[in-house]
């Protein structure tokens, strides 16, 4: 199993997904190249019933052995698009991590302090970008342990249940799980490959909205502008401060929600601003959006009907209330990460999931680690041997469930 070799092939493709291009899923061709070199690679590993769809989305079978044709279906989801800056990767390999601060290429430090797994990492061989870009191991590292489950399935000859894989375009868009095909995947039961720590379960995950503001000023000459103007961009400023100062990302933790100013520019004609809002709580959630309304209220009363236009839409929901309905779901994950010699570790999401979304949809699917960590980041990193155990636990979950007859 080159589980190096395959995540260093993998990331030196550009999949960067394109928030601009709304009309088209996915939203840049460099996903279509990686969804064709996925296709190429399950058949050279002997799965037959592969194929991408029109939204490249990869979809692929593995048959039920003979015998257990009646155990559950189960699935395995990674994403193939990353955030910004994502083009020209350059990985640094490092051969038996010290644990120790690691200088980049161009001179910045993935500190210790910062990161407190990398005491964990030690001896490992570790992967890190040259800190200009971000690495791609979100979610590629999830690909690699699912390619790799694939192979240890191929060497070992194992008894197993239906295997459902899928590689999906525009997660980090929010685009592409829209377009899944649920009943084309036909898998009882799934697991995004899109965390952290090889031995971390998430299913708990931020209730999520984006927040569009728009701003109309009265433009007016400076030296008979009194009682006439109105400045777009400081009623934008105006409206950031009234946000709770600390109920941002860089003052908050664990299941603590947020507004987060993703953007802001204009002139004192006009401006706009972009948040979105996170919050686990659904009551929390609610309030926080009910907030945001009224101090858009507040500011039209001030300025004049129409000054400014909220557009707030919600993204996804926390799939904890689902996912507490399947016990056995999470049981079954915890034994599979025991079964390789790990205790199984339970951590909030602080974003969401193409799971999120499918658990919904009504295919529970709760998130599993990859051995990776700092993403969205140019000090991103992960280890081979995080995705090697990663790979373990998807195979134990394939044996787990190959004793479970559906219902």
């Amino acid at each position: 199993m080159d589980i190096k070799n395959r995540f260093l092939r993998y990331v030196s493709i550009d999949t960067e997904s394109d928030e601009e291009n709304e009309n088209q899923i996915p939203s840049t061709n460099g996903q279509w190249t990686l969804a064709n070199i996925l296709v190429a690679e399950l058949k050279e590993l002997g799965v037959r019933d592969v194929c991408t769809d029109e939204f490249g989305t990869v979809y692929a079978h593995i048959p039920a052995t003979t015998g257990y044709e009646k155990c559950m279906a189960f699935g395995f989801i990674a994403h193939m698009d990353t955030v910004k800056p994502g083009k020209n990767i350059k990985p640094q390999v490092i051969s038996n991590y010290d644990g120790k601060d690691i200088l980049l290429t161009n001179g910045t430090v993935i500190k210790s302090e910062r990161y407190p797994e990398l005491p964990e990492l030690i001896g490992r061989e570790m992967i890190v970008t040259d800190g200009t870009t971000i690495l791609g191991a979100d979610d590629k590292a999830g690909i690699t342990a699912i390619m790799g489950m694939c192979e240890l399935l191929t060497e070992r000859e194992l008894q197993h249940g239906k295997i459902c894989i899928a590689f999906t375009p525009d997660e980090e868009t929010g685009k592409g799980v829209g377009k899944f095909a649920l009943e084309k995947f036909g898998a009882d039961y799934a697991v995004t490959v899109d965390g952290g720590a090889e031995y971390a379960v998430e299913y708990e995950n931020f209730n999520a909205a984006s927040v569009k503001i728009q701003i109309q000023g009265v433009p007016s000459h400076p030296g008979s502008a009194k009682g006439v103007m109105v400045n777009a961009v400081k009623v934008a400023y105006e409206l950031h401060s009234m946000l709770p100062e600390k109920e941002a990302p860089e003052f908050t933790e664990q299941k603590e929600g947020f507004y987060h100013l993703m953007f802001v520019e204009g002139s004192m004609s006009q401006a706009k601003a972009e948040y979105i809002i996170r919050e686990h709580d659904k009551d929390k959630y609610k309030q926080k959006k009910a907030f945001i309304e009224q101090v858009v209220q507040q500011l039209n009363e001030k300025y004049g009907e129409g000054t400014v236009n909220l557009i707030l839409e919600d993204s996804y929901q926390n799939m904890a209330e689902i996912i507490k309905l399947h016990p056995d779901l999470l049981s079954n994950i915890e034994n599979a990460i025991r079964n390789t010699g790990m205790e199984p570790e339970y951590f909030p999401i602080r974003g969401g999931t193409d799971g999120c979304r499918l658990t919904f949809m009504g295919l529970p699917c709760p998130n599993l680690g990859a051995g990776a960590y700092g993403f969205h980041g140019t000090q991103e990193h992960c280890t081979v041997e995080g995705m090697e155990k990663s790979a373990q636990v998807l195979l134990e979950l394939v044996n787990i469930y190959a004793g479970i007859l559906k219902n």
